[in-house]
């Protein structure tokens, strides 16, 4: 009968003690070690996603604001038949006439100065009417109404979106603001009707012979949203 060497039987016993498997506790260990790997990669996924969003309002924001940029480009600063001037309201005190939209404007098309474009709102949500200075929008470089695209660049409707062919941008506002400022330091505002008298040398300045300043805030609200939140503002000097 053959017997077993002791060398053998040391090596037998060392291989049968390694075939055990992992404990709890290794176990519990691995778990949480994925477990935060995952959430970090759910966590990054969000954020990127948020980020891309805004990015893409930001450039949104910004082909709008240009809009009315390119819209108001070829107007003269004010109205090209009356101008602005002073004028007595018969109370003994002076008011500014021709600043802002003049009689007989309703729409953007009658729109002939920049000035008539101080204060107004072209919206989604805007009506027809100029009471509330909300005017239908946003509007693009030709006064129109931007309607809201698909992906493939197909006018959006049905009611599975909540919009109709020829809907405008949803959520998006265009705010204009026009503002004389000083010629030698444009960040300062002066009234709309201010003037200066002539001195010594300096021959004088007249109401219409300053710069003006145009500033279109653009706005975004989406559909959850209680408000509107600035998303861009794109502002430049008409000399």
């Amino acid at each position: 009968m053959k017997r077993s060497t002791p060398h053998l039987a040391r090596t037998r016993h060392a291989h049968g003690g390694s075939a055990q498997g992992f404990t709890l506790i290794e176990t519990s260990m691995a778990t949480v070690i994925i477990g935060v790997g995952v959430l970090a990669m759910v966590d990054a996924q969000s954020s990127f996603i948020i980020s891309n969003q805004w990015s893409s309002h930001a450039a949104s924001a910004t082909f709008l604001a240009n809009e009315i940029r390119e819209l108001t480009r070829n107007l003269p600063k004010h109205d090209p038949v009356n101008g602005i001037t002073l004028i007595d309201d018969g109370g003994g005190s002076v008011i500014v006439s021709g600043w802002g939209v003049d009689a007989g404007e309703v729409v953007v098309s009658d729109f002939d100065d920049i000035d008539d474009f101080d204060g107004i709102t072209f919206s989604f949500i805007g009506t027809a009417g100029l009471d509330d200075n909300d005017l239908p929008g946003p509007i693009n470089s030709f006064g129109e109404v931007i309607p809201a695209l698909d992906h493939g660049g197909d006018e959006m409707g049905g009611t599975s979106n909540g919009l109709f062919e020829g809907d405008a941008m949803y959520g998006w506002f265009q705010t204009v603001v026009v503002e004389k400022v000083h010629p030698f330091d444009t960040s300062l505002v002066l009234d709309d009707g201010y003037y200066e008298d002539p001195s010594g040398s300096f021959p004088g300045r007249q109401i219409d012979e300053y710069p003006l300043r145009v500033s279109v805030q653009v706005f975004y609200q989406g559909v959850n949203d209680t408000t509107a939140d600035l998303v861009t503002t794109v502002t430049w000097i008409v000399p």
